[in-house]
């Protein structure tokens, strides 16, 4: 009993050595293994498919079987492999559908609507613009998110921002680990704050002073009341799509959620709150002018890079034109950096573009995945806020320990040579091929990054404000995203929010990634 038989891959003829009849998977196969057959003469390795089988097959034949069926075994090798590769093709698609299942996230979230309103704790999480019920997650770790049903996913959300070094980082878990044995919370000072409002004091060029909070909304919060108290004026301007947290005074044309939902803004926002928010359009400075000249404004405040539009990054002109005119009308500058600020760049967007806002609003990065916020700028401006001030504003848990700390070990590992690049080149890899793959397909997508911030939207651009963002397909987005999760990649739920990649993802990820998206423009 011969021992081989032949196996085929990518075109080409290989033997493998068999070790049970069972096995045997074609003609030729049973032939080899027949009582009498002789060894074939050659192993045909290389051999064009089509060609080699009858070519060769008189010389491995010693006249056991007739010659015909020798040469029809070869053939039908063949032309079986042939239909064993498309049949695994078409296996692999059924195998997305069959092996993604969602009972556990589904019976969790119909629960969860009985206790929470909408079954979430912030709307985007809802799926509400993609369709389908939210995945549940049970664990993080790295790039990676694993739901409740057992499902992986490659993760380009990163808890909305803050997992930069990745998920569950096991230097942070370690110092995480070692505060806890002293204390989640003091409700007084202690010396991380200043560790950590030193490493924020050393990168944001604008920052010289900084009062920590529990969010990026509190941040923001803080800030307004701040420049409103500073110049003694009340009028601010903000961005059609900009989003400042969820506080009365910026829930005008706000994007993000509002947009995601529909919601032109929020119904029990008095309007005397929004009385004095106007709006301008961003990257259009004479929208800006044209507002400055006629009212007495505070601060000029823009998320520098947009995140709750989708990606929408700015022109070094429009952000060079918001100093000067907001320096010649007096009004401050404030950049609402709780997305960009230690992403984009060590020393966040304003590092980036080398333009410098009087206020800087923080968050996500800084805390590591713990709750936190901040708010900083000149020291002539921060020495208003009290005790220092009479511009009130206070918080039980900011500065809490295990945000400090989380922070700390967060940006030590930023700070070391060649974090930033990989951002970049990853990302780039990402969004790069993300947007050929659709166009390859004859979709109308672009997009674009600024290290590890990304993403893209189906319409043929170019995005530059919030109006330009609205004529994306989204209908096509919410299946885009759905195939997606179906194949193991997670992105954010919303076509009004962009993408972030960590230190943590790699070329192999990117790869993956790439290929679902090439299957699912394939698709739609």
């Amino acid at each position: 009993w011969l021992k081989f038989c032949i196996f085929c891959d990518a075109e080409t003829l290989h033997p493998g050595p068999i070790m049970d009849s069972s096995l045997v998977a074609s003609p030729m196969a049973a032939f080899a293994l027949a009582p009498g057959a002789a060894p074939a003469q050659q192993m045909l390795r290389g051999a064009p498919a089509a060609e080699a089988p009858r070519a060769e097959a008189a010389q491995s034949y010693d006249g056991t079987l007739p010659a015909a069926l020798a040469v029809a075994s070869f053939a039908g090798l063949a032309a079986g492999a042939q239909k064993r590769r498309g049949a695994r093709r078409s296996t692999a698609r059924r195998a997305v559908q069959t092996a993604f299942k969602t009972v556990e996230s589904d019976r969790i979230f119909t629960e969860a609507k009985d206790l929470m309103p909408g079954g979430v704790s912030s709307p985007v999480r809802a799926f509400k613009s993609v369709g389908g019920n939210p995945i549940v997650f049970d664990r993080v770790k790295g790039a990676y998110a694993w739901d409740v049903d057992g499902n992986k996913y490659i993760d380009y959300v990163g808890t909305w921002g803050p997992a930069i070094i990745g998920h569950a980082d096991d230097e942070v878990l370690k110092a995480l680990s070692e505060q806890m044995q002293k204390g989640t919370s003091f409700g007084a000072p202690s010396a991380l704050e200043n560790v950590l409002a030193k490493m924020v004091i050393e990168a944001v060029p604008s920052v010289e002073m900084v009062r920590f909070t529990n969010s990026g909304t509190e941040a923001c919060m803080g800030m307004i009341r701040l420049v409103r108290a500073y110049t003694k004026r009340e009028k601010v301007i903000k961005f059609e799509g900009c989003y400042h947290g969820h506080a009365d005074a910026f829930l005008v044309q706000a994007g993000s959620g509002v947009a995601t939902l529909g919601l032109p803004d929020s119904p029990g926002v008095p309007k005397g709150a929004t009385a004095g928010t106007l709006c301008a359009t961003y990257n259009d400075l004479a929208s800006v002018e044209a507002l400055l000249k006629e009212n007495e404004v505070a601060a000029v405040i823009l998320e520098p890079v947009v995140g709750n539009s989708g990606f929408i990054p700015p022109t070094k002109e429009f952000l060079v034109g918001l100093r000067e005119l907001s320096t010649k009308y007096g009004a401050l500058l404030v950049f609402d950096e709780v997305m960009t600020g230690f992403r984009i760049a060590y020393g966040g967007a304003q590092a980036y573009f080398g333009v410098t806002p009087d206020v800087t609003c923080l968050g996500k990065v800084i805390g590591g995945g713990l709750p936190v916020g901040a708010y900083g700028g000149r020291r002539d401006i921060m020495e208003m806020v009290a005790p220092a001030g009479p511009m009130y504003q206070a918080g039980t848990l900011s500065g809490n320990p295990l945000a400090m700390t989380a922070g700390i070990k967060t940006m030590e590992r930023l700070k070391q040579p060649g974090s930033y690049e990989h951002l970049d080149k990853i990302t780039g890899k990402l969004i790069n091929g993300i947007l050929q793959a659709g166009k390859d397909a004859g979709h109308a997508v672009c997009g674009g990054h600024i290290s590890g911030m990304f993403g893209f939207f189906f319409c043929e651009g170019p995005v530059t404000c919030f109006a330009d963002a609205t004529k994306s397909d989204t209908a096509k987005f919410a299946k885009w995203h759905r195939k997606m999760l179906e194949r193991g990649i997670y992105l954010a739920p919303s076509q009004y929010e962009a993408g972030f990649t960590g230190l943590c993802h790699t070329e192999e990820d990117v790869e993956k990634t790439l290929a679902a998206a090439r299957e699912v423009f394939a698709e739609l």
